[in-house]
C-alpha cells in the first residue's frame, strides 16, 4: 500500500511511545489518524502536533484531521464504539496499529502469589485486546471493500524467552503466533503483519534494567522502528509476516528460510486439501473473484481491480466453463492493462472498461455446453485466454487442449514455452551448427529458447543478471552465460563471436535490441517476442526510433522478424504436445520461479515481481491452494 494523503489510520496506545511515534510519522505522510488511548494526559499537545501535520496537506478540509478517543481497549462496547466513529468521520479504515500495551514488571513467583487479577490485565490488554481489534478492523476493511493494512505490535520477547516478565513474554509470544495465522487474509486484500522490537526508550522501557538492555545493544532508535513499521505497510508481499528489528542485527523476518522448511512440509497442501482425480465432481459457486483492469494504466496495481461476480449458467452451447488451478504471469500483462493490444484511440479504447485480463492456466473442467461433446467434467486442460485471472472462467471449446495433469509445469509451456517453440521454427527458421544468442535467457520464454536451441545442434550464448541465474542457464546447457553485472555484453560478443550470431531471441528492447541488432551475423536472423524494458516507462510502452536500422538489415541481408503468439494458434497443440514429449524424456527442463503466490490477492505481487527483475524461470500463481497432487511425472 502507498502511504499516500487521503487515507486514515487508528493507532491505539497512541498517546505515548511507540504508538504516538507512529501516529505522527503517518500524519507527516498526509494520513487522518484517530488515537485510541485509556490516557487523555497528553490529548490536546498530541492533536494539535496532528493536525498541524496534516493540515499541510489539507488545509481547507471540513472534517477533523485528527481525532483522540479516550478507551479503554479491553472494553468491548467502547473499542468497538471507537473503531465506528473512525469508519463514519473517514468513510472506511485503511491502516490499523494495534500498539497498546503494558507489562507487569514483576518475576513470575510474585505475580503467581498476588493472584489470577495481577497477570489476567496484562494478558487482556497485549493479547484479547489486539484479537478484538484486528477483528474490528477486519470487519471495517471488509464494509469498504477496500485493501486494508493491520499491524500488531509485539515484542521480541515473543520470539524468545524474557526470564524477567513470563506473562509479559507468553502475551507478545500469543500476538505472534495469532498474527502469522492471519496471512490467508491477503486473499481478501487484507494484509496483517506483526512487528516485534527490542527495546526502545520508552515510558515503559525505561523501567527495564539498563544493564540488560546494553547486553542486547542498548535502546533501538525509534526511526528504526518506524521504518519497520513502512515496511510492512508499503511491501505488497508481506503478509502474516514476524518483523524482528534489534540493534544487533538490524531488521530481520522470523521464522528464517531455514527454519520455515522445519515444519512446512507442504505449503500448498492444507489439510483439507483434495489430491487430483480425474473422475472428482467440482462445486460450483455462486460467485467467484476475478481481477478485471478499471482503467487503463501501465501501472498493473493501479489499472486493475479483484471483484466478485455471479456465476451465469447455462454455459454456451461451444464454451467450456474451467476451474482454475495455476496461472502464468507474463511482462505484457502490463501492456494489455494500458490498452496497448486494442486498436483505436484511447477514448475508444476506454470505452471498453472493464475489461478481463491474464492470457494463460491450467485447470479442471467444471462444465460444459451442449455442443461440446470431447471434454468432460473433472478432465485437465490447458488454454490461452484474455480472461485467465479469474477462479473461474469461460473458454470457447476451440481455445481448449486437454492435458494429462494439471501441473504447473505446463503453465510454463503455454505462452512462454510455445512463444519459443514456434517463433524459433518459423520466424528464425533455426537450423543447427548455428550460434544462437537468447536475451533474458533465465525468464520465462528465455529458459526454453535456450533449450530448444541446444536440441537443435546449435552453439548458445545466454545473457542474465545475477549469478542465481547465471547458474541455472549453465545447467540448462548454455555454452556461453555473460551475466551483463559483471561483464560488459557488448564487448564480450564483438571479441568472442567477431563473424556475428545467427539467431537472436531478443525480448528485452531499448539499447539491448540495438546490440543485438549489431552483433547480427549475415543472413541472420532476430526474432522479437518483446520490449521488456520498455513497458513500465513513465507513459507505458513508449516506440523508440532505431535510426540506420533499414540500413544495417540491407547491408547484412538480415531479417527481423516480429511474433505474437496469438497469430499461430494453429500450431499450439501441436508444439505443446511436442513440449510436453520432451519433457517427458528428460529432455528438457522446466524452471519455475520458487517464490509461491497463492490466490487472485496474489496477482499484482506476481507481476511487479517478475517486473522488479528478480525472477528465475516462469513465475506462476496457484488460484486454489487446497488444490494439490503428486509430484509432477510429466
Amino acid at each position: 500500500m502507498d502511504l499516500k494523503p487521503g487515507l486514515s489510520a487508528l493507532v491505539t496506545g497512541g498517546a505515548s511511545g511507540i504508538g504516538k511515534a507512529v501516529a505522527l510519522a503517518l500524519s507527516e505522510k498526509g494520513l487522518f489518524v484517530t488515537i485510541v488511548d485509556f490516557s487523555e494526559q497528553r490529548r490536546n499537545q498530541l492533536l494539535n502536533l496532528l493536525e498541524k501535520n496534516i493540515q499541510k496537506f489539507y488545509p481547507d478540509q471540513k472534517h477533523p484531521p485528527a481525532m483522540f478517543i479516550k478507551c479503554d481497549v479491553t472494553n468491548e462496547v467502547e473499542i468497538a464504539s471507537a473503531f465506528e466513529k473512525h469508519v463514519v468521520m473517514y468513510k472506511g479504515l485503511d491502516i490499523c496499529i494495534n500498539c497498546a500495551g503494558t507489562s507487569s514488571h514483576l518475576p513470575f513467583h510474585a505475580i503467581a502469589t498476588a493472584g489470577i487479577k495481577s497477570w489476567k490485565h496484562v494478558l487482556d490488554i497485549n493479547l484479547n485486546a489486539v484479537i478484538n481489534c484486528t477483528a474490528l478492523a477486519i470487519q471495517a476493511m471488509n464494509a469498504s471493500k477496500k485493501p486494508g493494512v493491520i499491524i500488531n505490535f509485539a515484542s521480541a520477547a515473543g520470539l524468545y524467552p524474557f526470564y524477567s516478565d513470563a506473562i509479559y513474554s507468553a502475551s507478545k509470544g500469543g500476538v505472534v503466533m495469532f498474527t502469522r495465522s492471519l496471512a490467508p487474509y491477503k486473499r481478501k486484500g487484507i494484509r496483517i503483519n506483526v512487528l516485534c522490537p527490542e527495546f526502545v526508550q520508552t515510558e515503559m522501557g525505561s523501567k527495564m534494567d539498563r544493564k540488560f538492555v546494553d547486553l542486547v545493544g542498548g535502546f533501538l532508535p525509534m526511526e528504526m522502528v518506524i521504518a519497520g513499521v513502512f515496511e510492512l505497510i508499503n511491501d505488497e508481499s508481506k503478509a502474516g509476516c514476524c518483523l524482528w528489528i534489534s540493534n544487533r542485527r538490524g531488521m530481520e523476518y522470523w521464522p528464517t528460510p531455514i527454519e520455515q522448511r522445519k515444519y512446512l512440509v507442504n505449503q500448498l497442501k492444507p489439510r483439507t486439501g483434495h489430491v487430483y482425480d480425474p473422475n472428482s465432481k467440482i462445486e460450483l459457486p455462486h460467485s467467484f473473484e476475478k481481477v478485471v483492469v478499471h482503467t487503463i494504466s501501465h501501472n498493473f496495481r493501479s489499472a486493475t481491480k479483484i471483484i466478485r461476480v455471479p456465476l451465469s449458467l447455462p454455459i454456451k452451447p461451444d464454451y467450456v466453463l474451467v476451474k482454475n488451478l495455476y496461472i502464468g504471469v507474463n511482462a505484457s500483462d502490463v501492456n494489455f492493462s494500458s490498452g496497448r493490444y486494442f486498436s483505436g484511440n484511447r477514448k475508444e479504447i476506454a470505452s471498453k472498461l472493464p475489461f478481463d485480463i491474464g492470457f494463460e492456466g491450467v485447470g479442471l473442467v467444471a462444465s460444459v455446453g451442449d455442443s461440446v461433446h470431447n471434454l468432460k467434467v473433472g478432465s485437465s486442460v490447458a488454454f490461452l485466454s484474455y480472461n485467465s485471472y479469474s477462479e473461474f472462467l469461460m473458454v470457447p471449446s476451440k481455445n481448449i487442449i486437454p492435458i494429462a495433469k494439471p501441473e504447473p509445469e505446463v503453465v510454463a509451456m503455454l505462452t512462454s514455452g510455445l512463444t519459443a517453440s514456434i517463433s524459433l521454427e518459423r520466424s528464425g527458421r533455426m537450423g543447427s551448427g548455428e550460434v544462437v544468442l537468447v536475451t533474458a535467457a533465465a525468464g520465462g520464454t528465455g529458459q526454453f529458447a535456450v533449450q530448444l536451441s541446444k536440441l537443435a545442434g546449435n552453439k548458445v550464448i545466454a545473457t542474465c543478471g545475477g549469478e542465481k541465474k547465471a547458474a541455472l542457464l549453465k545447467s540448462l546447457g548454455a555454452d556461453r552465460v555473460i551475466d551483463y553485472r559483471k561483464e560488459n555484453v557488448k564487448e564480450v560478443l564483438k571479441k568472442e563471436y567477431p563473424k556475428g550470431v545467427d539467431v537472436i531471441y531478443e525480448s528485452v528492447g531499448g539499447d539491448m535490441f540495438k546490440l543485438c541488432i549489431d552483433a547480427l551475423a549475415i543472413y541472420g536472423h532476430l526474432i522479437l517476442i518483446g520490449m521488456m524494458s520498455q513497458y513500465q516507462g513513465e507513459h507505458g510502452w513508449m516506440p523508440l526510433n532505431y535510426t540506420g536500422l533499414c540500413e544495417k538489415l540491407l547491408n547484412k541481408s538480415q531479417t527481423v522478424a516480429g511474433f505474437l503468439l496469438n497469430q499461430y494458434g494453429h500450431l499450439w497443440k501441436q508444439h505443446l504436445d511436442k513440449l510436453i514429449n520432451l519433457v517427458s524424456k528428460g529432455k528438457l527442463k522446466v524452471a519455475l520461479d520458487p517464490r509461491k503466490f497463492i490466490g487472485v490477492g496474489s496477482i499484482a505481487d506476481a507481476v511487479e515481481y517478475l517486473h522488479s527483475g528478480k525472477s528465475i524461470g516462469k513465475v506462476i500463481v496457484c488460484m486454489d491452494p487446497t488444490f494439490s497432487q503428486p509430484s509432477s511425472n510429466l
